[in-house]
């Protein structure tokens, strides 16, 4: 497979998709589709935007551990930039900017529908419950963001009404799936489809296929 490298991040990314089809020879055939989704991740984080992810059970603590790569060091430093902590230093002295610098990293935005319990309770109490990771995107959705949903079956109607919603605001979205894609295929604007039938093998794929995407992001925004 053919993919055009712009820039030394993206061949530092590029790297870790080689290493990721190297280890996993089945994901060969979703290859330029992982390739896509990195590139909407980081064309979203680029302009200023956030990951927004909702999913059912395993696939709800899937995207709790995205959320957790994401939003601090995975395996690279995420040093703070200098104009932070030259405001630190000016505002509370050197000794806090020191440690500011020392245990804080850098990170990429991103938000778990899954996580907002006091709001899922309340809502779900009081509406129809399916529309719950709508009304999340509804609150926290901006143009610049992207929908990241997990569905092994790709069938799951709160990830499909979230989907739906997303098109209307025009907020772009990535199905993380497999089986034949369900309807939620028809609905993302990029489905990755992890090669299986078997709900257990699907999500076995999907951790490897998610951490992939969560070292390509960190390679091409924190590598030096």
């Amino acid at each position: 497979m053919s993919i055009e490298i712009k820039n030394k991040q993206e061949e530092k990314a590029r790297e870790e998709l080689t290493l990721l089809i190297q280890r996993y020879p089945a994901l060969s055939g979703i290859e330029e589709n992982i390739w896509q989704a990195f590139s909407m991740m980081r064309d979203s984080y680029s302009e200023g935007g956030k990951l927004l992810l909702c999913g059912n059970g395993g696939s709800s603590a899937d995207t709790d551990h995205i959320v957790g790569e994401l939003m601090k060091a995975f395996c690279s430093k995420r040093p703070l930039a200098p104009e932070l902590l030259s405001n630190v230093k000016k505002l509370f002295g050197e000794e806090e900017a020191s440690y500011f610098e020392k245990h804080l990293e850098q990170g990429l935005p991103a938000i778990s529908f899954s996580s907002q319990t006091a709001l899922h309770t309340a809502f779900s109490n009081d509406q129809d419950e399916t529309l719950f990771y709508a009304q999340c995107l509804l609150g926290y959705g901006k143009p610049e963001d992207l929908l990241f949903c997990i569905s092994t079956s790709g069938n799951a109607k709160n990830v499909s009404y979230a989907l739906k919603l997303a098109k209307a605001m025009g907020i772009p979205s990535i199905l993380l799936t497999g089986k034949d894609g369900g309807k939620g295929r028809a609905i993302a604007d990029l489905s990755l489809i992890a090669p299986s039938n078997e709900t257990y093998q699907i999500q076995e794929l999907h951790l490897p296929i998610y951490h992939c995407l969560c070292l390509m992001l960190e390679r091409y925004f924190f590598a030096v």
